[in-house]
């Protein structure tokens, strides 16, 4: 493990435009050296304070990881990751873009998780460069390991196996085949249990050529909250039920729906629905209950820390 930054290494402070009181190179008029060998060793110098402080993080992560306070099981927590880049894109200025920094935490959050547990990722690619594997990359890091496949089936079994810490899989359609609607699956408790955990990509707007394929998340443990979250809630209703009706049961029992997705697929004695709401709502929230016309009690299938420059749904802040 690498030692921690002594006060000798902290990074520099920003320059004056007083020269170097050692006999270095003089400064121009916006504080930095007036010559190549000066701005490059400059360069270096911030360089290698930045290095020292992510060596100092790095073993405050690891001091974390070996302490009481460590959760047990899996080390990777979307809604903390998601409000560690939400607060440094809101306090960021000056001339590197905000996607630049998001880019960076991601690699850099990647990275940290990994040392405290092995992170492999499986991707559902249904189609050559269909994008999956790309936002999936940008988001858990360019060194973490992926396996990919041509079904969701074939990666959520990959995570139900252990050979797996997460899946990407494609955003749900309500006009995809049923053996693509995965969400589906979620219904069933089985062991381990799976749920949605995150959505991709989680930074917009996208520059030309940047992954935006629309992506969820899944993992064999509950998503942790964020300072701003979606729900995605599961629910078998009568096959002649309505949208119109679902929205109007929901926001009875004090919910707000967004997005919804009704599938009557054949053979079925009861039609499925995917129901995105705002917050974060846990398994017992007694509004679940409260959900009219509905054959059974609605099922939490997993939520998300809602991604930076995602369209805000109706009631944003409600559901907390």
């Amino acid at each position: 493990m690498a030692s921690s930054a002594t006060t000798s290494d902290a990074a520099p402070a920003a320059p004056n435009n007083a020269g170097d009181a050692a006999g270095g190179p003089a400064a121009d008029g916006d504080g930095w050296p007036s010559d190549l060998a000066g701005l490059r060793a400059e360069l270096d110098k911030i360089d290698d304070g930045i290095h020292n402080l992510l060596m100092r993080r790095a073993d405050l992560v690891g001091f974390l990881a070996n302490s009481r306070f460590k959760t047990p099981g899996v080390a990777l927590r979307p809604g903390r990751e998601a409000d560690i880049i939400r607060r440094l894109v809101a306090r960021h200025h000056g001339q590197l873009p905000p996607a630049g920094v998001a880019r960076i935490w991601r690699e850099l959050l990647s990275a940290t998780t990994g040392m405290q547990s092995p992170q492999t990722v499986s991707v559902c690619e249904p189609n050559a460069g269909s994008g999956y594997v790309q936002i999936a990359r940008e988001h858990f890091g360019a060194l973490t390991p992926m396996r990919t496949h041509s079904t969701p089936g074939q990666a959520l079994a990959d995570v139900k196996s252990g050979a797996a810490s997460v899946a990407v899989l494609p955003l749900p359609s309500e006009t995809e085949p049923p053996g693509a609607a995965w969400w589906t699956a979620l219904f069933f408790r089985d062991t381990p249990r799976l749920h949605v955990i995150a959505r991709l990509p989680f930074w917009a707007p996208r520059p030309e050529g940047a992954p935006a394929v629309p992506a969820m998340v899944i993992a064999a443990f509950p998503a942790d909250p964020s300072q701003s979250d979606r729900t995605l809630l599961g629910l078998e209703v009568p096959l002649d039920g309505s949208r119109a009706r679902l929205a109007a049961a929901i926001a009875a029992a004090g919910l707000s729906a967004g997005t919804t997705i009704l599938r009557r697929d054949p053979g079925m004695e009861a039609a499925r629905a995917l129901v995105e709401v705002a917050g974060m709502v846990a398994e017992d929230d007694p509004r679940l209950d409260a959900v009219g016309g509905a054959l059974r009690r609605p099922m939490v299938l997993g939520a998300y820390a809602v991604p930076i420059g995602a369209a805000p749904s109706p009631s944003e802040t409600g559901g907390r």
